[in-house]
């Protein structure tokens, strides 16, 4: 698979595919930067839970839920160390392309993992502290708002980018 964002030589820009790569690696990395800040907050805010006097009121649903979230949390963190793991290992193997593409891919998978683990955590935090009914209600607008943003926020800048390409 191509990532167009990687290899369109047409942008406008004036670099080497080298520094191309150089430059998306970077954002790539900022990214994940702004990725694992929520996701290290919500795996500390999970990790706390056992710990508070309330936590042995969970009912069975609200352990395994419990449980799904934490092992969710920790694989999100992992995958987001991924591409630093995979760069290190192959540093100075000139294979910036192959860890562009490959940190690209891993970022999105993040992205929709950490959709599921707020969606779950809204679940779980309202189902325990308001009701059953409210945890499925929340859950289900935090879901609705995510998959909003997935399917829809990349239609709209599309959108606003062909109308200035348009009108330039």
């Amino acid at each position: 698979m191509v990532d167009n964002a990687v290899t369109t030589p047409d942008d406008g820009r004036d670099e080497t595919p080298n520094e191309r790569y150089d430059r998306n690696w970077n954002e790539l990395m900022q990214e994940f930067r702004v990725l694992q800040t929520g996701t290290q907050i919500m795996a500390g805010f999970l990790l706390t839970l056992p710990f508070q006097q309330r936590f042995t009121e969970l009912g069975p649903f609200d352990h395994v839920l419990y449980l799904c979230l934490v092992i969710l949390a920790v694989v999100i963190t992992l995958l987001a160390l991924a591409p630093v793991m995979l760069h290190r290992l192959l540093f100075q193997e000139r294979a910036k392309a192959q860890l562009v593409h490959a940190a690209s891919v891993i970022l999105i998978v993040c992205l929709v993992a950490a959709s599921l683990l707020f969606v779950g955590i809204v679940l779980f935090v309202f189902d325990f502290v308001v009701s059953p009914t409210a945890g499925l209600w929340a859950g289900g607008a935090v879901a609705v708002v995510a998959v909003l943003l997935w399917a829809f926020g990349p239609k709209v800048l599309r959108a606003a980018r062909d109308r200035a390409a348009k009108n330039a």
